[in-house]
């Protein structure tokens, strides 16, 4: 399978993060690393989503603390970003549109249609910035102007950083369907470019409980998107999927994370890592980085055992 036919993910994490710990991080890691190691897919993204403040969580700091102690714990990487959009809203938003909007986001922004499961793009779009001087889209005989996989994803990569920082002025923007009665056009490389929903297994066993989610935003996020599943503690995913007929009806869609061996993983849990805050404990730089523990101190953050 070639690069161009790879299937290239943007993988989205939606929680409270409070606060981020380092196994939030490795969850990413090894998520990007099994999908690369099944052959079939890229991973040219990682985006984490904070929930908004009206979500209503016993000792959720304010978003503004989360925010920064998110950007801190992903400052060295060069393909996670946080943002800011999930907590800029209103009120507090479902998992279902906040992946949506940042579906609809790329596809402006990208000038890519994005693909789900059940209905993949047949045609695919391009994009021009209208402040930029550029080769024109269509023309008739200048074929290596012809936008490749690699430009596309070039142009991806580069807005990356822009998306998920900043939400870009979309005004900008201007995109015109290939198959328009725009005279002789060109065949563009269609790029299937997914946004997968990164959780671990305790979100996969929410999905079970009754009357937690709803099923309309159930059938979205896991036949439309598709989710990516980070075993913790040795859960039987399988036992999990058949308590669901949702996710059973979607199965092919959810891919757990299998490592070749057992790799150690830091402390997933933000409740451990606030309780180790509370109580002095040394350990709780097995949780948290460095800059995010320094940040707290400097903020006094949980240090009260109300949160």
């Amino acid at each position: 399978m070639t690069e161009t036919t790879k299937t290239h993910v943007i993988l989205l994490a939606c929680g409270s993060f409070n606060p981020i710990t380092k196994g939030h991080i490795q969850m990413f890691e090894r998520a990007r690393d099994y999908l690369h190691k099944t052959g079939r897919f890229i991973v040219i993204g990682g985006i984490v989503s904070p929930v908004h403040d009206s979500y209503g969580k016993q000792g959720l700091v304010s978003s503004r603390h989360r925010l920064i102690m998110c950007q801190l714990a992903v400052q060295n990487s060069d393909w996670i970003r946080v943002d800011p959009w999930e907590c800029y809203q209103d009120t507090w938003q479902t998992t279902c549109s906040v992946l949506e909007h940042h579906r609809d986001l790329m596809k402006r922004v990208t000038g890519c249609i994005l693909s789900n499961v059940n209905t993949p793009s047949m045609t695919p779009v391009t994009g021009q910035p209208q402040n930029e001087t550029t080769q024109p889209v269509y023309q008739n005989s200048n074929v290596p102007a012809k936008p490749t996989a690699a430009k596309i994803l070039g142009k991806v990569g580069q807005s990356l950083s822009r998306i998920c920082c900043v939400r870009p002025p979309v005004e900008r923007f201007t995109f015109v369907d290939e198959n328009a009665n725009l005279g002789t056009v060109m065949r563009y490389e269609e790029i299937e470019l997914r946004i997968l929903l990164l959780c671990g297994s305790d979100l996969l066993e929410s999905f079970c409980i009754p009357g937690l989610w709803n099923e309309a935003d159930m059938e979205v996020i896991v036949g439309d998107f598709g989710i990516v599943v980070v075993p913790r503690d040795a859960a039987d995913t399988d036992r999990i999927m058949n308590h669901s007929s949702i996710l059973r009806k979607y199965k092919n869609n959810i891919m757990v994370v299998k490592d070749d061996i057992n790799h150690p993983m830091s402390v997933v849990s933000s409740t451990k890592s606030r309780l180790a805050l509370q109580h002095g404990d040394g350990h709780v730089v097995d949780y948290l980085s460095q800059p995010v523990i320094d940040y707290i101190l400097k903020s006094q953050l949980y240090i009260n055992a109300s949160g």
